[in-house]
């Protein structure tokens, strides 16, 4: 599905943007909790995602891959917007668990509805498996709701926002999904999945677009399930990027959408 030059092209702008080369508006930088500042060089080792490239002209070529819109537009219609960015560089676990992602749903994270009209695309940027930590999802789970999200309690801490569903059945079948490089999987943003630990001494790289139709919609997430993800995503905005504290996380994810087809007609 991918082409495999794109791929490396994308690699080296993730490595430029690591270097701090230049600047990208609106570019997160993340950090694997167990990684110390002191412990690396300013360079990709350092740098466990990257999110909201948007705005870097390179590394948003993914997003307008008609490779892979004619399969996004399935689910989004003509008009589509690019939602969610990230370019993920899963680092090698350091014995503390912190490189694996609990179980979630991506529709915690998002303000805006229907889900229906949602989509996730998430592209292997190298050969993923079990062993480098791959994706893990619960088959089905698409149908069901959103479910209360918090921190799971794990020893070895927890990275930034990556908050797990509070109750799932354990038992429930999972598939694990191997991926050669380029392979591309899209999936609900109801869908429970996560990842597991990378016990390689490489770094697991994937990059992936949230998609959503123009066409939806904002909501007001106060007193529902989401109410604990947008009092963080403001507090981040405030400190990060010195916005109103009235502001609210239907406000901050309108500024991160870009359109990629079509009109933009409400999103």
């Amino acid at each position: 599905l991918f082409p495999i030059k794109l791929l490396y092209l994308l690699r080296d702008e993730f490595e430029k943007i690591c270097r701090k080369e230049f600047h990208v508006p609106g570019l997160m930088v993340m950090r694997d909790v167990a990684i110390s500042k002191s412990e690396f060089a300013s360079d990709q080792r350092a740098v466990s995602k990257i999110q909201d490239f948007q705005e870097n002209e390179t590394l948003f070529k993914y997003c307008c891959l008609p490779e892979i819109l004619r399969y996004v537009e399935s689910f989004t219609g003509p008009n589509i917007m690019a939602m969610h960015t990230m370019l993920i560089n899963k680092p090698p676990d350091e014995g503390k668990k912190t490189s694996r992602h609990p179980m979630h749903q991506d529709l915690h994270y998002f303000p805006f509805r229907p889900p229906d009209r949602i989509v996730c695309s998430w592209t292997a940027m190298e050969r993923v498996e079990r062993s480098n930590g791959c994706l893990v999802v619960l088959p089905g789970t698409h149908k069901s709701t959103l479910k209360q999200h918090v921190y799971p309690e794990w020893e070895g801490g927890v990275n930034k926002m990556y908050h797990g569903v509070q109750d799932y059945d354990p038992t429930h079948p999972r598939v694990h999904l191997v991926m050669e490089k380029g392979d591309t999987v899209f999936f609900h943003p109801l869908l429970i999945h996560g990842s597991g630990l990378n016990v390689t001494q490489g770094f697991r790289k994937a990059i992936s677009c949230h998609y959503a139709s123009a066409d939806c919609y904002y909501i007001d997430v106060k007193g529902t399930t989401q109410e604990n993800i947008e009092q963080e995503v403001i507090n981040i905005g405030c400190s990060k990027y010195g916005l109103d504290s009235s502001v609210t996380m239907a406000d901050i994810w309108s500024f991160k959408g870009r359109l990629v087809q079509g009109q933009r007609t409400s999103l």
